[in-house]
C-alpha cells in the first residue's frame, strides 16, 4: 500500500514523500525490512524511539513517530499518540475487516471471558458464525491461538479480524480490557455493541493503574467507541461507567428498572452438571432458562449474553442451547467423568478467586467439597498462605500439589501453603505430582462429591527450573480414566 493510504485516517504531519510504496507494518525494529513502515512505541520499559535510526539503516521506508528522530532518508510521519496511530494503520493494512462483521466489546472487572463464549455460542446455534478474541485465546472456528494478552496489540488484533472475515465470520466478541482500551488497541473500531459487567477494585499499582479513578475512566472509553451500550444497572457503579458515553443505553440485571430481568433464579445440580435456573422478562419473556456454569453471578453473564443476543436473529430455542451447553476452557469447567461426582477444572490462582470458587460450589451442598491445587512459585509467599487458609476453611479436604513451581522447590512452596492450611484445622493430603494427585481425587471421589481442580485451567503446561512441559488437565484425566496412568 502506498503510504499516504496507510496514514489518511490519521491527523499527522509528515517529512518526506507519502508516494511511496509500504511492504510490511512493523512495530519491532527487529522485523523491519526494505520498505517497511516502522512505528514508534513507548512501552513501560522501552522506548523504541531510540531504534528509529536503526529502523532506517534497516530499509524502513517511514518512520512513525511521536516525538522527533533521527531517520536518515525515511520519511517520518509525526502524531500525539503512535499506539493511537498503529491502531488506525493497521486497520487500514488489513483492509478495515471490522466495518463487514457484527463487533461486540465487554469490559468489566469480572466475567469477560463467560459472557464472550456465552454470546459465541448463542449466535453459533443459530448458525451465526462467531470469532472471539480475550484471555483464553483468539478462537476462529475450530482454531484456538494463544495470545499474551486478553486484549492483544492492536496490530494483532487488526490481523485476527482479517482472518475472521476471510474464514467467513459473521460476528466478532472481543474482551476490551482496561488496559487495551487505554493503550489504544481497539482504537478505529466501531463497536455496534458495548457491554458492562461489572467493576470492583483490580488492577491497581505496578504498571497497570494509578488508582481506581483511571481504572473505571479507561473502562468507560468504550461506551464512547459503540453504537449501543448494555449495561448491568445492578452494579453501582454503572453510572460511573456510562458517563461522557456517546451511545444508545440498554440496561439489564434483577433491578426492576431493567429493560431485561432475570428473576426467580434457583440453583440445578445433577451429577455432572452444575448450573442455575431463572425466569426471564422485559425485552423478553422466557421461563427456566438454564445456565449450565455454577454460581449466581452466571445470572448476571447469562443477561448481558443474552442482551446481546436479542439484536441478532436468534430464537428462543437458540438461547436455551447456547446457555445450556456453553463451555469456557478453564472457567469451572466440567469433565465428565462416570461416576455420580462432579468434576470441575478452575483458573482460580490466588486467595479471592479460591474463595468465590468455592464459596459458590458450597451452595450446591455437596457431600464433599474436594479442593485441588498448589501455588505458583517465584511469586508472593503471602498469596500461598492466603489460599492455604481460604481452602482449608471452606473445603472438606484440600489435596496440596504443584502448579508453576518455576525456580523453587515444590515442597518449599506446599510447606508455606500448609502454613495458612493449620490455621484453620482443615483437612488435607500432600501428593506433589499434579498427575498423581488428579489421580487421588478421582479414585477417592465419593458419591455426591463436587471436586475443583484449581489453578491450571486453560493452561496446558506445567513451568518447572525454567522449562514448561505439557500438561492439559482433561488429557490426564482422560489417561487416568482410561487406565493408562
Amino acid at each position: 500500500m502506498l503510504l499516504a493510504d496507510l496514514i489518511r485516517d490519521l491527523d499527522s504531519t509528515c517529512s518526506g514523500r507519502t508516494d511511496i510504496e509500504i511492504t510490511d507494518v512493523v512495530y519491532d525494529s527487529r522485523k523491519v525490512t526494505k520498505g517497511s513502515l516502522f512505528i514508534c512505541l513507548c512501552g513501560s520499559s522501552v522506548d523504541s524511539h531510540q531504534f528509529a535510526g536503526a529502523a532506517a539503516e534497516a530499509g524502513a521506508a517511514a518512520i512513525v513517530a511521536q516525538r522527533p528522530v533521527e531517520a536518515g532518508c525515511a520519511s517520518i510521519v509525526m502524531v500525539e499518540d503512535t499506539r493511537r496511530a498503529m491502531a488506525l494503520i493497521s486497520a487500514a493494512w488489513f483492509g478495515y475487516p471490522a466495518r463487514g462483521m457484527t463487533m461486540v466489546g465487554i469490559t468489566g472487572t469480572k466475567g469477560k471471558t463467560t459472557v464472550s463464549y456465552m454470546i459465541r455460542a448463542i449466535l453459533e446455534d443459530a448458525g451465526i458464525k462467531t470469532g472471539v478474541i480475550g484471555t483464553i485465546g483468539t478462537v476462529i472456528g475450530d482454531e484456538v491461538i494463544k495470545t499474551e494478552n486478553t486484549t492483544p496489540e492492536s496490530y494483532e488484533i487488526q490481523s485476527f479480524l482479517r482472518r475472521m472475515a476471510d474464514a467467513g465470520c459473521k460476528a466478532v466478541v472481543m474482551e476490551a480490557s482496561s488496559i487495551g482500551l487505554r493503550e489504544h488497541r481497539v482504537s478505529g473500531i466501531v463497536f455496534d455493541y458495548g457491554i458492562f459487567t461489572n467493576f470492583s477494585p483490580d488492577h491497581i499499582g505496578g504498571k497497570e493503574h494509578q488508582d481506581i479513578e483511571e481504572y473505571m475512566a479507561c473502562k468507560r472509553l468504550l461506551f464512547q467507541m459503540c453504537k449501543t451500550g448494555l449495561i448491568n444497572v445492578d452494579d453501582k457503579n454503572w453510572n460511573g461507567i456510562v458517563r461522557d458515553h456517546t451511545c444508545e443505553l440498554e440496561t439489564y440485571g434483577f433491578a426492576r428498572e431493567a429493560e431485561l430481568r432475570a428473576q426467580n433464579e434457583e440453583l440445578v445440580s445433577r451429577p455432572g452438571f452444575l448450573g442455575v435456573r431463572f425466569d426471564l422478562s422485559g425485552r423478553l419473556s422466557l421461563s427456566g432458562v438454564e445456565v449450565g456454569i455454577p454460581g449466581r453471578f452466571s445470572v448476571y453473564n447469562a443477561l448481558a449474553a443474552m442482551a446481546v443476543c436479542l439484536h441478532f436473529p436468534v430464537t428462543e430455542q437458540n438461547l436455551r442451547n447456547g446457555l445450556e451447553t456453553v463451555k469456557v476452557c478453564g472457567r469451572v469447567e466440567p469433565v465428565r467423568v462416570p461416576g455420580n461426582y462432579t468434576l470441575l477444572i478452575d483458573y482460580a490462582h490466588n486467595a479471592l478467586s479460591m474463595r468465590n470458587i468455592l464459596e459458590t460450589l458450597r451452595e450446591y451442598k455437596p457431600n464433599r467439597l474436594v479442593c485441588m491445587f498448589g501455588a505458583g512459585g517465584n511469586r508472593a509467599r503471602s498469596r500461598r498462605y492466603e489460599m492455604g487458609e481460604e481452602s482449608g476453611r471452606l473445603a472438606d479436604l484440600s489435596v496440596l500439589t504443584a502448579d508453576n513451581s518455576r525456580d523453587e522447590d515444590v515442597m518449599d512452596i506446599i510447606a508455606d501453603i500448609r502454613t495458612g492450611m493449620d490455621k484453620t484445622g482443615g483437612k488435607y493430603v500432600v501428593i506433589p505430582d499434579r498427575k498423581q494427585a488428579i489421580k487421588h481425587c478421582i479414585e477417592t471421589a465419593q458419591d455426591g462429591d463436587i471436586i475443583v481442580l484449581a489453578g491450571k485451567g486453560h493452561e496446558d503446561y506445567q513451568e518447572i527450573k525454567g522449562v514448561k512441559y505439557h500438561l492439559d488437565e482433561r488429557e490426564v484425566i482422560a489417561d487416568i480414566l482410561n487406565g493408562r496412568l
